[in-house]
């Protein structure tokens, strides 16, 4: 046996035997454990436990202030629209909470639909105030322009290097499961599932906000809307998810998202729906 020693700290007990094996086999003398806390507590072992724990401090402090940026960004960006002010950070609570109900418990990609949802709207940076703010209907050609909106804002987090989940978001949030969505016109299971969530998400906050062509309507009227274009414009499984859970839960969500919007002047806002 060789001088080389190693600690090995690896809870899996498979994973362990396996790496021992190699280590023996390289005559690499290996003391194990299955923690860190195993360890006898010498000075340079607390010294590593207090710097991973400030490095872990730091880490979260960098993901909150992450998370602030990308609410700003948005906040400031449905300023330019303020028929739709705060829909964006609205709506990411909505998915992030239906993507728990379909069945998605993974910490990283609730995130992921969280921040996609958030973001979703972010290529209507790109779109001329003339468009996007345009008083009545929209001509062929403008709404060519409207429609590069995914696309734009897809090729923004896609050169952030944001995860799969939040482009898909981005890019396919006007798909509908029958096909006739924009830009792709991807058609049922083909387009992604979290994708398919927001949708029900975004049509639930849409239906119960302040518009200037009409005012808001309760969560009934939007259980309603998604359960007549269940199929056609919405995934029938997202949607049957979202029936089974009570109205008073998307209700706090909304109290919470939206108490502090500023009061909408109805004189000063009349456009259509984008």
């Amino acid at each position: 046996m060789s001088d080389a020693r190693a600690i090995l700290i690896v809870e899996d007990d498979k994973k362990r035997a396996e790496l021992c094996e190699i280590l023996s086999k390289l005559r690499i003398s290996v003391d194990v454990r299955k923690s860190l806390s195993a360890l006898p507590q010498t000075s340079e072992i607390r010294r590593l436990k207090k710097e991973l724990a400030l490095h872990l401090r730091k880490s979260r402090d960098l993901e909150e202030a992450y998370d602030s940026t990308l609410e700003n960004f948005m906040a400031a960006l449905d300023l330019r629209d303020v028929e739709t002010y705060g829909h964006s950070k609205t709506v990411a609570r909505y998915s992030h909470v239906l993507a728990e109900a379909a069945g998605i418990h993974d910490p990283q990609a609730l995130d992921s639909i969280r921040k996609g949802a958030l973001l979703h709207d972010s290529g209507k940076m790109a779109i001329p105030d003339a468009i996007l703010k345009k008083p009545g209907p929209l001509t062929p050609k403008e709404w060519e322009v409207i429609r590069r909106h995914p696309a734009l804002g897809y090729g923004l987090v896609r050169d952030m290097k944001l995860l799969r989940e939040v482009g898909d978001i981005i890019l396919y949030h006007h798909e509908h499961y029958d096909g006739t969505g924009y830009p792709k016109g991807l058609k049922a299971e083909a387009i992604p599932f979290e994708a398919r969530i927001f949708a029900v998400a975004d049509t639930l906050d849409a239906v119960t906000s302040h518009r200037p062509y009409r005012a808001p309507r309760d969560f009934r009227a939007a259980r309603h809307e998604l359960e007549t274009n269940s199929g056609r414009q919405f995934d029938p499984k997202v949607v049957d998810v979202f029936r089974g859970m009570d109205l008073a839960v998307w209700e706090k969500i909304r109290f919470e998202t939206t108490r502090l919007l500023p009061p909408f002047d109805d004189a000063r806002f009349q456009s259509s729906p984008r």
